[in-house]
C-alpha cells in the first residue's frame, strides 16, 4: 500500500486545485494588469491543472497496485546488484534522518506564500501566483506518481539486515525511483525564487533567494539519502525534475516569452512523459 504521506499530499493538491480553478473562473487573474510579468488563461491553465491532478490520481493508483518483493526476494538482496554510482548507500537506514527530512520538506511549501507576504509586487498578484503555484505542483505530482507507479525500484533500506522483513516486502519499499520529497521541495522553492526574480528584476537579493531555493531541496535530498529512502541518482533526478517545473511553469507564462510554448504531462500504462508544443 502507498503510505499516508502520498495520500495526504494528493488530497492537499486536490483542495488547492479546486481553489485555483475557482480563482480562474472568478476572473481574478484574467485582468492581470501591465505590472505583472505573467499571463494566465482559463482555457490554458484549467486543463493543465485538471490533467496534472488526474494523472497524479492515476499514478497513485499505480503505486497502490505495485507488487512488493516476496520474502525470498527480500532475503536474497545483494548490494552488488546495485549500480556502482548508487551502491555506496545500499543498506543505509536512519529513522532520525527520515523524521528530520520532514521539517525542510514541509517548510519548503511556505516559500511561495512567504515571497508573496514579504514582497509588495508579488502580493498584489497573489491570485495569479497562486494559480501558477498549483499548476507547478500539479505537473510535479503527475510526473512523480506516474514514474514511481510504472517503475519499481527497491529502496536502499531494503539492503539492510536491520530492517524488518515485513517492511521490505511492502509496495512502499519499491518506491525509490524517483525521490518525491526532493522533487516537491525543489519545485516549491525554485518556483518561489522564480516568482521573486521576475517580480523584482532590480533586486540585489535575487542571488541569495536562488541560493536558498537550491539549498533547501538539497538538504531534503541528503536526509532522504541517509534515511535509506532513495539512492543518489533518485535524488538527483527528483531535484532536477522539481527545479525544472518550478522554473518552467512561470517562465512559459511570461508575457515576454514569445516562443508560444506549452508543457503538459501525458502518461499511460506503458509510458510517462510530457507534451511540449510550439506554435509559430
Amino acid at each position: 500500500m502507498v503510505n499516508n504521506f502520498t495520500r495526504h499530499i494528493l488530497y492537499m493538491k486536490s483542495i488547492l486545485a479546486v481553489f485555483a480553478l475557482f480563482t480562474l473562473l472568478s476572473g481574478t487573474v484574467l485582468g492581470q494588469g501591465n505590472d505583472s510579468p505573467y499571463e494566465t488563461s482559463l482555457k490554458v491553465d484549467a486543463p493543465i491543472i485538471a490533467a496534472g491532478m488526474g494523472l497524479s490520481a492515476y499514478g497513485l493508483s499505480l503505486m497502490q497496485d505495485k507488487d512488493g518483493m516476496t520474502e525470498l526476494e527480500a532475503l536474497s538482496q545483494n548490494k552488488n546488484d546495485v549500480n556502482r554510482f548508487d551502491r555506496f548507500s545500499a543498506g543505509w537506514h536512519s529513522e532520525s534522518a527520515k523524521k528530520t527530512s520532514d521539517y525542510p520538506f514541509y517548510g519548503s511549501f511556505a516559500a511561495a506564500p512567504l515571497v508573496m507576504l514579504l514582497n509588495d509586487n508579488a502580493r498584489g498578484k497573489a491570485g495569479q501566483v497562486f494559480v501558477l503555484y498549483v499548476e507547478t505542483m500539479a505537473v510535479t505530482g503527475a510526473f512523480f506518481t506516474m514514474t514511481n507507479g510504472l517503475i519499481p525500484r527497491d529502496r536502499p533500506l531494503t539492503y539492510s539486515s536491520e530492517v524488518e522483513l515485513s517492511d521490505k516486502t511492502t509496495a512502499n519499499a519499491r518506491n525509490a525511483f524517483y525521490a518525491g520529497h526532493t522533487a516537491a521541495a525543489a519545485s516549491a522553492t525554485f518556483f518561489a525564487a522564480k516568482i521573486f526574480h521576475d517580480f523584482n528584476p532590480n533586486s540585489a537579493a535575487r542571488p541569495y533567494v536562488w541560493a536558498a531555493a537550491a539549498a533547501v531541496p538539497a538538504g531534503v535530498g541528503y536526509l532522504r539519502l541517509r534515511a535509506g529512502k532513495h539512492f543518489l541518482s533518485d535524488n538527483l533526478l527528483g531535484y532536477a525534475m522539481g527545479a525544472a517545473a518550478g522554473i518552467l511553469v512561470p517562465q512559459l507564462h511570461k508575457k515576454s516569452n514569445k516562443t508560444n510554448m506549452s508543457l503538459v504531462p501525458i502518461s499511460g500504462r506503458d509510458y510517462s512523459g510530457a507534451l511540449l508544443t510550439y506554435t509559430f
